[in-house]
């Protein structure tokens, strides 16, 4: 189904300056952007860190240890969020004056997630810290902060998971998700909590003229902003005012050539040029490079090139993230190959008969790793909530949920848990994406318990496929200078998509391209245009129909490709159908 936003949402786009093209303000105004002042940018507009529950318990415990030179570990995560809340955290803290920040990263193939007793295990008593901060994590670790409060640490907890039945007796929580909190936003990704955490630190410093007197200079938080969009893209949250501020600050800031020696090296090596830098470059080509280390071997690489100053350090750190992304995709392939011929076994549905609810899919030979990704592949082909599994430890297997709008991945399954709490005592998560593990023996009963959950919750409706676009584009907007205003004048993301074109276009040329000839390339001609225009359809597209000179309904997003220093207009195809088809 086919639904044009533009239509259903367009109020207000009148409102918006007249010099912008009107492609851009019927686009902004469908987001609910009906007034040029809702695309002012400043930290000063945003909410205060002491609206934060939690912010003033927190910022006593990090401001004693800094001020009393006590140790400090921070607990990251191994996903890029994790990794950029790390890196972000020990900066800040140093910053401020803190001396001794250690960090201690879980390794998912040994510790699983979290701060849990194992990790704990892992830090030698000489190095045992007063504080531990937990950034992107901690929520959930019940357990690992009873175990730490045991051995003497302080623990702050810094996350933005939503909360479970009960909540680690921390003596701090910072969580916009928590019962109770009161914070206007609360799709913060876990660098942000982090940085509204030094945010709120450093102005109790200041307060306290801690900065004066230890004659340091009062930190510039916002050199850190690089650092904390790559984490708030990288994590996929809303996009809402807020987020968008970090993202396009920190954007800024990158464009200006203000960027940490790591993150550049991982620029260098994903070929992207600072002065053309999106959002989707952090989500698509630098995310992605910084994930590999925690799905194949070890978070600390990704944390260690981040917070590398000497360039020719961050480059060879930079060169192994990016060999290591390669050996993901192989991975990732060929995980997905098994998972479709999966589901090519499964039994033909009979006419009238419904699609299921939901999948569970699972093979021993999987990655844990690999599998979010897996089942996000799945999830989108499908459009159904999606859990792939890969076998763990001691008879167990560990599960990673993507879902769809309008599922609660992590709502179905704290139903199930309380169903059969036996079965699924751990997991985790929020709306789209959700973690759980059980014993593999559990996993037929597992899975009829999650598709009677869903038929409890989920209407068939909820599960149609929509295509929600923008609207056509005329010959005179689809050019170069809309591609390049649509790619620097907002972030796009979560929340906030991209535009979404459709139209009618004449097939000029196609063929497929790629080491696997997986791709698709065509030159497509507007009929308002002379000219043809490159677009690129990858992965699943290959339509068996296609004929050249034939005529193509297309979804499509614009962009700029680059190629031996010259830019042109390129069309990246989401959806493609004989124009026929679209008839009325």
């Amino acid at each position: 189904m086919i639904e044009e936003l533009s239509q259903l949402d367009s109020t207000g786009w009148n409102n918006l300056p007249k010099s912008w093209p009107d492609s851009l303000r019927r686009v902004l105004a469908a987001r609910g952007i009906t007034d040029e002042s809702d695309l002012l940018y400043a930290l000063a507009d945003l909410p205060a860190p002491q609206q934060l529950m939690g912010m003033d318990d927190a910022v006593l415990v990090l401001a004693t240890a800094i001020q009393q030179q006590q140790k400090i570990m921070i607990v990251a995560d191994f996903d890029a969020d994790g990794a950029t809340s790390c890196t972000v955290a020990i900066r800040g803290l140093q910053a401020m004056g803190a001396q001794a920040v250690a960090y201690i990263v879980p390794s998912r193939f040994i510790h699983g997630y979290g701060l849990t007793p194992e990790l704990l295990a892992d830090i030698p008593l000489q190095d045992q810290p007063d504080v531990l901060m937990t950034v992107d994590n901690g929520m959930s670790s019940v357990e690992g902060v009873a175990a730490a409060n045991i051995r003497g640490m302080q623990v702050v907890v810094t996350d933005h998971h939503l909360p479970g039945k009960s909540v680690p007796e921390a003596a701090a929580i910072v969580n916009p998700n928590q019962a109770g909190d009161r914070f206007p936003s609360k799709n913060l990704a876990g660098v942000g909590v982090c940085f509204y955490v030094l945010l709120g630190l450093r102005t109790y410093l200041r307060e306290q003229g801690w900065f004066e007197k230890q004659s340091i200079t009062e930190p510039r938080l916002t050199d850190l902003l690089d650092l904390v969009a790559l984490g708030t893209v990288a994590d996929v949250v809303p996009l809402d005012k807020l987020n968008r501020t970090f993202v396009q600050l920190g954007l800024a800031r990158m464009r200006r050539g203000q960027v940490g020696a790591g993150l550049q090296e991982l620029l260098n090596v994903a070929g992207k040029s600072l002065a053309e830098l999106s959002a989707s470059d952090l989500g698509f080509a630098i995310a992605p490079r910084l994930n590999a280390a925690g799905r194949l071997e070890d978070m600390r690489l990704g944390i260690d090139t981040l917070l590398s100053d000497d360039v020719a350090v961050a480059q060879s750190f930079a060169m192994q993230l990016d060999d290591l992304n390669k050996q993901r995709r192989v991975v990732e392939q060929d995980m997905q190959q098994q998972a479709q011929t999966m589901l090519d076994a499964m039994p033909k549905l009979q006419q009238g008969e419904a699609q299921p609810l939901g999948y569970c899919l699972f093979d021993e030979s999987w990655h844990q790793g690999v599998i979010g990704l897996l089942a996000s592949r799945i999830k989108t082909q499908q459009h159904r909530p999606v859990i792939a599994f890969a076998r763990g430890d001691k008879g167990e297997v560990k599960g990673s949920a993507r879902s769809v709008e309008g599922v609660h991945i992590r709502d179905v399954l704290a139903a199930m848990a309380s169903q059969a709490p036996d079965m699924l005592s751990r997991f985790g998560g929020h709306s789209m994406a959700a973690g759980m593990t059980l014993l593999e023996q559990d996993l037929p009963r597992f899975e009829a318990l999650f598709l009677q959950v869903l038929a409890e919750r989920v209407s068939p409706e909820t599960l149609l496929q929509k295509t929600i676009t923008d609207g056509t584009l005329t010959g005179t907007e689809l050019t170069l200078p809309l591609a390049d205003t649509l790619s620097q004048f907002v972030p796009w993301g979560q929340g906030f998509t991209a535009p979404l074109f459709q139209g009618v276009f004449t097939v000029v040329a196609w063929r497929l391209v790629g080491q696997d000839q997986n791709h698709l390339r065509l030159q497509l001609q507007h009929p308002e245009q002379t000219v043809s225009i490159t677009a690129m359809a990858f992965g699943e597209i290959r339509p068996t129909w296609l004929e050249t000179g034939g005529e193509v309904f297309v979804c499509y997003r614009i962009s700029v490709n680059t190629f031996r220093g010259e830019r042109n207009l390129q069309l990246l195809v989401e959806n493609l159908f004989p124009a026929t088809a679209m008839e009325d």
